[in-house]
């Protein structure tokens, strides 16, 4: 499709969005700026991100704050009563890490929770490794488990999950009660495993049951556009500790292939290090000029981040495009509102909406508290928390983008009644076969099968499932590649 570069192995972007689009689970929590050691005079986190350096907030010794052991006292006696009249025996480590994390979650912020020694290994994978799962970010909303992006090429991608879709269910299990940390922990698991997720789209709930693979946290992907040999095409898939370097590679890599325009998509990205945003704005913005601020509980005016070598000597000068849509967030956002501060156009649909900076603090010899500590704001100083950044030219996807993959797993066959079975008729329709306008598996979804099977060399039964079902599935993605209207638009804009 492209020309590659032998060099690297991270060629092949646009199709790995595609394949995205029909898809979803790093299973992670989407959204926080988080405060670490990556950058030292900043502080941040989406999964993990870095917007101000710890010690900048007094985390470990909040010296202006008064301690009330009056109120402290009665916890001391709910945990002695316990450990000493309850009728049986209790363990203590498990009273304390509940009343840690009762005391996180009863904040209510999303973004803020207590992580035990396997949740704070899992949190440092995402940023910096690999794990074993489906390969999506999620969030905890009310009693589900939202899906806010898919990782491409992950099970959950090639499933056909999609951001906003809801996990009501893992392998039986209701995620209504268990912390975000909790559920992922369910939806993870060893490389080979089958994990069934029970979801809600819409108005429609479904089963699903994905395969987990090894997800690897690689950041950036490249290539040429075919049609354009002078157009390259960048897809940052999340900001992590590589992504900075990765995409100056990218971007050199195609410059040597005489590429002058490029289109940045951060589509489905959902963030991650706040220190490779600023790092990759940096990339965009002249020197001296604002990336973007941050505000904490005891500041009185925003901290300004400024363009500057500090952050990379790296510039890119050439006519850019940057791809966004509603899985953009947190540090895709503070990207995508440099690049519009510079002139450069935003193309898709509106982003996330994910403004709060989150700081990750240790407990003890092994746990930690991540927790909302301030806000970020865009180099231009507006706070899109809960309403995103509005691209300068609104394009939508078309509508058979957001069908669900025919389950190969299933059987469909006539007879059949079901939400299920008019996704299978709307990907029919879709690839161009003729079928009725309900719910009902029918003669005439009978007779597009058969076609659609003879036209394969597949068995002619009129029944979808296994071979049939991936069949199915492949052609709706070729048919979604092929038909990008985002990257179309932005590739328009770029040729005129």
């Amino acid at each position: 499709m492209t020309e590659k570069n032998e060099e690297t192995k991270r060629n092949i972007t646009k199709k790995q969005y595609i394949l995205s689009i029909l898809a979803a689970l790093i299973i992670g929590v989407v959204g926080t700026l988080f405060i670490g050691d990556q950058l030292a005079d900043s502080a941040g986190d989406i999964s993990n991100e870095t917007v101000e350096e710890t010690t900048d907030l007094n985390l470990d010794t909040p010296s202006d704050f008064d301690v009330n052991y009056d109120e402290l006292r009665v916890i001391n006696k709910l945990y002695a009563i316990l450990m000493t009249t309850y009728f049986e025996e209790v363990d203590s480590e498990i009273l304390i890490e509940g009343a840690l994390e009762g005391m996180a979650g009863a904040i209510g912020d999303p973004y803020t929770e207590y992580l035990d020694e396997v949740e704070s290994t899992s949190f440092d994978e995402d940023i910096s490794g690999s794990f074993q799962g489906i390969g999506a970010e999620v969030m905890k909303d009310g009693e589900y488990v939202r899906i806010v992006s898919p990782i491409a090429n992950s099970p959950a991608a090639e499933a056909g999950l999609q951001p906003n879709d809801l996990i009501v269910e893992v392998d039986g299990e209701s995620v209504a009660d268990l912390t975000i940390n909790e559920a992922v922990s369910l939806i993870r698991g060893p490389e080979g495993t089958d994990v069934e997720l029970s979801l809600i789209r819409g108005d429609e709930q479904f089963s699903m049951t994905l395969t987990r693979a090894e997800i690897p946290v690689e950041t950036v992907f490249y290539e040429v556009d075919e049609n354009n040999p002078n157009i390259g095409y960048v897809n940052i898939v999340n900001f992590n500790m590589p992504t900075y370097l990765e995409t100056v590679d990218a971007i050199k890599a195609l410059q040597e292939q005489d590429v002058k325009k490029i289109v940045f998509d951060v589509r489905g990205n959902p963030g991650g290090l706040l220190t490779s945003a600023i790092e990759i704005s940096n990339i965009f913005v002249p020197n001296g000029d604002p990336l973007m601020m941050t505000e904490y509980r005891q500041d009185e005016e925003p901290t300004i981040y400024m363009a500057s070598d500090d952050y990379g000597a790296f510039k890119f000068e050439g006519e850019a495009v940057l791809l966004v849509n509603e899985g953009s967030a947190s540090a895709s956002e503070i990207l995508a509102g440099a690049m519009q501060s510079v002139g450069i156009p935003i193309y898709g649909q509106t982003t996330f909406g994910k403004g709060t900076v989150q700081s990750l603090v240790d407990l003890g010899a092994t746990d930690e508290l991540k927790f909302t500590s301030g806000k970020w704001l865009t180099a231009n100083g507006d706070w899109i928390n809960e309403k995103g950044i509005e691209p300068d030219v609104p394009v939508e996807l078309p509508s058979y983008a957001q069908l669900f993959i025919v389950n190969p797993m299933s059987t469909y066959k006539e007879g059949d009644n079901s939400a299920e079975i008019k996704n299978l008729k709307s990907v029919l329709t879709a690839i161009g076969y003729d079928v009725s306008d309900n719910e009902a598996f029918d003669e005439s979804v009978v007779t597009a099968v058969q076609a659609f099977q003879e036209a394969n060399d597949l068995t002619v039964d009129g029944i979808v499932t296994g071979n049939t079902a991936r069949a199915l599935t492949d052609q709706l993605r070729t048919k979604i590649e092929n038909n990008d209207t985002q990257y179309d638009a932005a590739i328009e804009a770029l040729t005129n």
